[in-house]
């Protein structure tokens, strides 16, 4: 079975502000996060480098062939590691650009990502707020920019506010750009009222949802995530299991997990078919984001087993 991760992020080193709270990462695994000390990746990453080679190591260990590589804002802006990690291993990742919404100018910053070779682009849509209020999804700027990826034919990996919020201008976007390839993240923030809304929005031929963070928001019933599964065939029931993607929030979640937890207890339960593990892990970012690596990635025994 060809498995590949929606959602996962690299850094070499965070160090920004959002919403005027300082994230900058510390040693030990740790980072300065809005205010608090908060373990940002595994503690064995004394440095808090979470680069392309640890997440490769993990991947093969999981045996994931390909990985999505999104962008956030409290990582800060990263194009130019994320660049040169797309030229130097272009058949394990796709990785997508993300400009600064929050300031005037971006589309023409947009067009030089996609110049440079960016295949996607990443907008935290829940970070949108700035003093003057929340950037809209329709602002003008906005459209432009997304009238060009899809012209450009870049597709569009987007986390969206809890709930409804944002729905009805995604809604707005889609019927103007009909052939733009949209994934929607983080499962709609499924623990959150009005979480279906999101998912619905996948009826539409372009648009796509990924998993990205599912074991975070169900980690207070932790492993094996019924609850999770649950959701996934309510989502498989409304939209079709063909347009849902197994994403990861590498490496966030493996602080709690390891990497191989954050899809395996989707292999082992028996709420799903084959044919919809299949899908839901591999087949349908396959067709979406063409990806077409081959690669033999055999299962490497524990020495606890």
């Amino acid at each position: 079975m060809k498995i590949i991760d929606t959602h996962s992020h690299l850094w070499l080193r965070q160090d920004t502000v959002v919403n005027g709270m300082p994230i900058r990462t510390l040693e030990n695994g740790r980072s300065l996060f809005m205010g608090e000390i908060r373990q940002m990746v595994p503690p064995f990453i004394i440095d808090g480098r979470n680069t392309a080679e640890i997440f490769l190591s993990n991947m093969d260990y999981a045996q994931v062939t390909a990985a999505v590589v999104v962008q956030e804002f409290i990582d800060g802006i990263q194009n130019d590691y994320l660049a040169e990690v797309q030229k130097r291993y272009p058949d394990r990742f796709i990785v997508c650009g993300m400009a600064d919404y929050r300031k005037p100018g971006y589309p023409e910053e947009v067009r030089n990502l996609i110049a440079q070779g960016f295949r996607g682009i990443a907008i935290p849509g829940h970070r949108l707020q700035t003093p003057q209020g929340r950037i809209s999804l329709t602002s003008p700027e906005m459209m432009d920019m997304f009238r060009l990826m899809e012209k450009k034919k870049v597709f569009l990996s987007i986390t969206l506010e809890d709930g409804a919020v944002q729905v009805p201008e995604m809604e707005e976007v889609i019927q103007e750009c009909p052939d733009l390839k949209i994934a929607v993240g983080h499962f709609g923030m499924v623990t959150v009222p009005g979480w279906m809304e999101q998912i619905r929005l996948a009826r539409h031929r372009n648009v796509m949802i990924e998993s990205g963070g599912i074991t975070w928001l169900f980690n207070d019933e932790f492993y094996p995530f019924k609850g999770a599964v649950k959701a996934i065939r309510q989502a498989a029931d409304e939209v079709g299991m063909n347009k849902l993607m197994w994403g990861s929030d590498y490496p966030r979640t493996i602080t709690a997990i390891t990497y191989r937890m954050s899809y395996d207890f989707i292999l082992k339960t028996t709420e799903l078919t084959d044919e919809s593990k299949a899908l839901f892990l591999g087949q349908n970012a396959v067709g979406f984001y063409g990806i077409d690596t081959e690669i033999d990635l055999p299962y490497i025994k524990n020495m606890s087993e």
